[in-house]
C-alpha cells in the first residue's frame, strides 16, 4: 500500500502571510488539527493546533483577538513524504520524528496529506476490517513453508480468504498470522487447522458438552 492510496486529498492550506486567527478559525470550520502552509504555489510548512496555542497563549477555541502571522507559527523546513512512498515508510517516519501529520509534495507542489487517523485506516483496511468475514488467527512456526501449507489447506476446506496480515512476536519464536476469511463460519475454518496442526489463537476452541 502506498501513501497516494491513504492520503487525503484534496488538502486545507492556508497561506504564510494569513493571520494566526485565520488559521485557528479554518481548523475549527474543517475540524482538522494540522495545515499545510504555503508561499504561493509551493509548501513552506506545517502550522498545528498546538503551534498555535504556543504562539498565542489562547485556547483556539477562543479564536477572537489572535495576533500575527501564520509565518512566524509554523514549522519550517517540514518532513514530507511523496505518493510513491509506503506506508510503512511514513508511519516510521512520523513514530520517529513524533508529529502528527506528512505533507504529500511533488517538487514542493502539495497533493495531500497524511495523518495519524489516515494509518489507522490504512491499518484497518489491510487487515481486511473494512470487509464482509470472519476473522482467523494462527500462530505459525518459523519453520520454511507454514504459510503455503496453512493456504493450501484453508483452500482445500474452501474456506477462501480476502486478507493477510502477518507479524512476529517479540521473540521471533512464532509468526502471527490473521486472516479474513469469506466464510461466516470461522469455527468450522479453526477446526480443520487444528486437525492439520496449527495453533489457531482466533477464534478459541467451543468445549462440547460433557
Amino acid at each position: 500500500m502506498l501513501v497516494g492510496d491513504i492520503m487525503s486529498s484534496p488538502v486545507v492550506r492556508i497561506q504564510a502571510e494569513a493571520t494566526l486567527e485565520d488559521a485557528c478559525l479554518l481548523m475549527h470550520r474543517h475540524g482538522i488539527r494540522h495545515l499545510p502552509v504555503l508561499e504561493g504555489r509551493r509548501l513552506a510548512g506545517v502550522v498545528t493546533d498546538r503551534d498555535l496555542y504556543g504562539a498565542t497563549s489562547v485556547l483556539c477555541t477562543r479564536p477572537r483577538g489572535m495576533r500575527g502571522l501564520v509565518r512566524e507559527a509554523m514549522s519550517s523546513p517540514v518532513r514530507t513524504a511523496t505518493s510513491r512512498d509506503r506506508v510503512e515508510e511514513a508511519a516510521q517516519a512520523m513514530r520517529g520524528l513524533k508529529i502528527g501529520c506528512l505533507p504529500v509534495a511533488e517538487d514542493g507542489v502539495l497533493l495531500g496529506i497524511v495523518t495519524g487517523p489516515d494509518l489507522l485506516d490504512a491499518l484497518l483496511r489491510l487487515a481486511g476490517t473494512t470487509v464482509p468475514g470472519s476473522r482467523l488467527e494462527v500462530r505459525l512456526s518459523p519453520r520454511p513453508g507454514e504459510l503455503t501449507r496453512l493456504n493450501a489447506v484453508l483452500a482445500g476446506s474452501q474456506a477462501g480468504v480476502r486478507s493477510v496480515l502477518t507479524f512476529p512476536d517479540e521473540e521471533g519464536a512464532a509468526l502471527h498470522t490473521v486472516l479474513r476469511l469469506e466464510t461466516t463460519d470461522a469455527q468450522a475454518a479453526a477446526r480443520i487447522l487444528r486437525e492439520a496442526g496449527f495453533d489457531v489463537v482466533w477464534p478459541p476452541e467451543r468445549r462440547r458438552p460433557v
